[in-house]
């Protein structure tokens, strides 16, 4: 008696029947979540923003916290490159219908929305947006109380995404966050790390002339105003430097923090003493420490 030859076609159209019915599963499950997913990221994105402003406690904070201190805060849209506020006409001009859902980081891909930054590119990011998102925080007088800016630029193996957080006078900086990246672990990636991050509080953004007068020195070579590198991540303390001077200088927001200014009437260099002063007074009392009577290597 033979046996049954086997039949090919219907072999291969089983096996594409199952690979469709698996695909459509695989997308039904991929549109079922993606409003979580997205929500998820906006959820990171405002914790990110508000661990930079220094109003976010990593043990005890919970998401309700996040969204309930977020509030805080006005998203605004600026033009990069004239440093205003844009409405929602101009930006509906601009083919931005939906300011909510704007991201700077998918307009560099359209060339009607951003500018080509050829060879004048520092931060290594190829394209410029016209337009960024700001998130700010006012006072109880609804004066700016802190600015935090949206940075990003080419580290070692990658693009670093990150905040910069400027306190009132637009020039002190209150902190730094990184949120996305691809640098090495136990090396560029600390830069997460808040011990290092600690570093860019209290630091200057400008000088007296208005220039960028910061950024990241090489690992054990101090320089006064500027944070120490990362030991054995020259690249990646190297990408963060230029991404600070670029984001703070012409090109970056420094249009925008000058219009600040000049709406406030501060000038750089009384922000400049207003920070000093500041800084100055919160140093601790060391002289009075070290004449203390010490007992068994502790103070008495």
């Amino acid at each position: 008696m033979s046996k049954p030859k086997s039949n090919n076609a219907k072999t291969i159209s089983v096996a594409l029947t199952l690979c469709l019915v698996c695909s459509v599963l695989v997308s039904a499950v991929a549109v079922g979540l993606k409003p979580a997913q997205l929500e998820n990221a906006r959820l990171d994105r405002n914790k990110n923003i508000l661990v930079a402003a220094d109003m976010y406690d990593a043990e005890s904070d919970t998401q309700d916290d996040v969204a309930e201190r977020f509030k805080d805060f006005d998203v605004e849209i600026i033009d990069l490159n004239k440093g205003n506020y844009v409405d929602d006409a101009t930006l509906a001009d601009a083919g931005i219908p939906d300011r909510n859902a704007y991201d700077a980081t998918q307009a560099t891909k359209n060339q009607a929305l951003s500018d080509d930054l050829g060879n004048d590119d520092p931060a290594g990011i190829g394209r410029k947006p016209k337009y960024a998102k700001v998130y700010v925080k006012k006072d109880d007088a609804g004066q700016p109380e802190v600015v935090v800016l949206p940075i990003q630029g080419y580290g070692l193996w990658g693009t670093i995404y990150g905040f910069l957080t400027l306190e009132s006078d637009m020039n002190t900086i209150k902190g730094i966050s990184f949120y996305e990246h691809k640098e090495t672990p136990g090396l560029g990636a600390r830069i997460e790390e808040p011990e290092w991050r600690a570093k860019w509080t209290g630091i200057q953004s400008y000088d007296e002339n208005g220039d960028v007068a910061t950024g990241v020195t090489k690992a054990g070579n101090p320089k006064e105003n500027w944070v120490d590198g990362i030991s054995g991540a020259t690249l990646t303390s190297r990408g963060v430097s230029n991404m600070i001077q670029f984001w703070l200088g012409e090109q970056g927001y420094k249009p925008y923090l000058d219009m600040l200014r000049e709406e406030s009437g501060q000038t750089i260099d009384e922000a400049e003493t207003q920070a000093s002063q500041s800084k100055s007074s919160a140093q601790p009392k060391t002289e009075l420490a070290a004449k203390l009577p010490v007992a068994n290597g502790k103070e008495a």
